[in-house]
């Protein structure tokens, strides 16, 4: 149901009275974002919720868009705020080391990540698997350029550095990201060469 109107002109429209316009911009926009909170949260469930709840933001501060960036920039800033106030508000379960569950619980874990389910996904889930395994700040610059396909001057205002910083992290974030991947799938990367 997307029409061929850009961002700023469905965002017009609806800042004119026509609120139904900004279904098309959640239609538009709903993988990107779902995806984003699921990267951070992890939990599908709160992260339909997030996602939700980040529509609704931006709807409500559709006014203050001045659209000196993308819609997207502006989208994903309002979607990573929203993911960082629900992390902060969760605790975080904390088990005792002394308890030997925890170490069956990651040996499972790991020993999951490098047997069969590796070979049922494909090489995209396989790198988004990877991604996972990053820590929050290489995923989210590694998400931003390349699946968000931001550029290095949009991903660097989303993470408020300046360009050459984002061009370091990136940089940085690429190399562990292989790292992950020559570890975890080792075989699949052979395949790839």
């Amino acid at each position: 149901m997307t029409t061929g109107f850009t961002d700023n002109e469905i965002i017009s429209q609806v800042l004119t009275g026509n609120q139904g316009a900004y279904a098309q911009l959640v239609d538009r926009y709903q993988n990107y974002v779902f995806t984003l909170v699921l990267r951070l949260v992890k939990s599908r469930e709160d992260a339909e919720e997030l996602a939700q709840d980040a529509f609704v933001k931006a709807f409500k501060y559709l006014k203050d868009f001045r659209g000196d960036s993308k819609f997207s920039t502006w989208l994903y800033t309002i979607v990573n705020n929203t993911c960082i106030t629900f992390l902060r508000k969760k605790r975080l379960e904390v088990q005792s080391l002394d308890n030997e569950q925890v170490f069956s619980r990651a040996d499972n874990l790991d020993s999951g990540l490098r047997s069969d389910t590796v070979e049922q996904k494909s090489k995209q889930a396989m790198v988004n698997e990877a991604i996972s395994l990053l820590n929050p700040d290489d995923a989210m610059v590694i998400t931003l350029f390349y699946k968000a396909e931001q550029s290095l001057e949009e991903t660097a205002a989303v993470l408020g550095i300046e360009i050459n910083a984002a061009k370091v992290r990136l940089h940085r974030a690429r190399a562990r990201l292989k790292e992950k991947m020559t570890t975890f799938y080792p075989e699949e990367i052979k395949e790839l060469n």
